[in-house]
């Protein structure tokens, strides 16, 4: 007993020395935290958070960036002073609808001011998950109106969408293909975008003037303007297109970037239905699928574009094959060509044969080099297996100019001499064009014959 309670005795200070010796490691080490905390803020240490904030005044948001970037204790207190009411009156700039803006340049020193605000973030958050980067920007930013599809009372006067584009680009350059997949993916959850675009797609055009004027700016300020390299503007455009059959593909492609009226910038269906377009209107669609013919664009194949060029031709009917031809010659030789052999191989010269001369009247309109014309037939007839194929297609060409010459002498004959009416000068163009595109022949024809003897 007495050896039992005298080892009871002796024992009891050793593991009170213990409990002392962990409490004071865990001071050592809470001190040491604390320590290392306060040097990693440099001389920023002896200054209290309020009087940090405010030199944060004094401060751009270059500057700010920079600063984020010493270490990870500054960049969460400049996080925190992101998220303050302070700190967002300061950073949140919203004067979207300011015509008279610092800089000399309408608009341009907002632009820039976001475009440092995304650096500025992009750096905060280097260390977060992707997840949680989107989250805390979203939080930042949900309170801009202007930033959302439907946020803004009157979009056309407004730089939101283009300031929140120019944001986006900076802050997710650089990111990986799946990154931005999921960037996408949180954008369309927070606007709502995909039921939306249902909404258009399987409208009747142009009851949804609204809603198509919301979704062409929101998808060209914020996913497509700003990016400097064309595969990430494919990637884009790809993320927004192909979720969709290819018939709605083609509608919304012409709802992003079809023809608009200048009065209330609204999107005009009956354009290429009504009369002969210019390019400036097909521009922009031209533009459109040249990218996704790029081979930038790794999830479209050649067949993939003609047929939404196909496609794009009856949206909302069929155009006027005059406008199927300035678009093709806009879009390039490679898809001009591509879509004419596909209807070669699959049997329509009739159809191919007017599409030529609309080509030789776009370039005779439009003062483009006849003998492009000329050279676009002689490769399709390549594409024709045997010779009675090829006579056949020249026979439906030469058909086609006479009956379209008719057609529109026709149309001159019967017009009413009193209005206005542009048969006279369409026939015009047409005879002109026929006599430069057979001119083109002869002059192939003979410096071929020239070199053969």
């Amino acid at each position: 007993m007495s050896s039992t309670a005298g080892t009871s005795y002796t024992l009891m200070p050793k593991q009170k020395d213990r409990r002392n010796k962990r409490r004071s490691r865990q001071c050592k080490k809470t001190l040491d935290t604390d320590f290392q905390s306060l040097s990693t803020l440099g001389y920023f240490k002896k200054l209290p958070l309020e009087i940090f904030q405010m030199v944060l005044k004094y401060l751009s948001v270059k500057d700010i960036s920079m600063l984020s970037m010493v270490s990870k204790t500054i960049s969460n207190r400049l996080m925190n002073y992101i998220s303050t009411p302070s700190g967002n009156r300061r950073l949140l700039l919203q004067d979207f609808h300011d015509l008279e803006l610092p800089g000399g340049r309408e608009g341009s020193y907002i632009l820039e001011h976001y475009k440092s605000l995304g650096l500025l973030l992009k750096r905060c958050t280097l260390l977060l998950p992707t997840k949680d980067r989107l989250k805390y920007i979203h939080k930042v930013l949900s309170e801009v109106s202007c930033f959302k599809l439907n946020g803004c009372p009157s979009p056309l006067h407004c730089l939101g969408l283009q300031c929140y584009g120019v944001f986006l680009q900076v802050l997710t350059a650089g990111w990986d293909e799946l990154e931005c997949h999921r960037v996408f993916n949180f954008l369309c959850e927070l606007s709502n975008l995909p039921r939306k675009v249902q909404t258009v797609v399987n409208s009747k055009p142009g009851s949804a003037r609204k809603l198509e004027l919301r979704i062409r700016l929101y998808c060209r300020s914020v996913l497509l303007t700003h990016w400097i390299h064309r595969s990430d503007s494919a990637f884009w455009l790809t993320r927004i297109l192909k979720p969709w059959p290819m018939v709605n593909q083609a509608r919304l492609l012409y709802i992003i970037f079809g023809p608009v009226s200048s009065l209330d910038g609204h999107v005009v269906w009956q354009k290429m239905i009504e009369g002969p377009t210019d390019e400036t209107s097909l521009k922009g669609l031209a533009d459109a699928i040249k990218l996704l013919y790029d081979t930038e664009a790794k999830e479209w194949t050649a067949d993939d574009v003609i047929s939404l060029v196909d496609e794009l031709s009856v949206v909302p009917r069929e155009w006027l094959m005059e406008n199927n031809a300035r678009l093709l010659i806009l879009s390039g030789n490679n898809i001009c060509f591509t879509f004419m052999a596909s209807k070669a191989l699959s049997g329509r010269a009739v159809e191919l044969a007017r599409l030529i001369v609309f080509l030789a009247l776009v370039c005779e309109k439009d003062l483009y080099c006849m003998d492009w014309a000329v050279k676009m037939m002689q490769k399709v007839c390549k594409i024709f297996a045997t010779a009675g194929e090829r006579n056949n297609f020249l026979q439906c060409v030469e058909n086609a100019f006479a009956y379209m010459v008719m057609d529109m002498l026709q149309a001159v004959l019967s017009g009413d001499r009193n209005e206005e009416d542009s048969s006279f000068l369409n026939l015009f163009h047409l005879v002109n064009a026929e006599a430069n595109f057979h001119k083109e022949i002869l002059y192939t024809a003979m410096r071929s014959n020239s070199n053969t003897f």
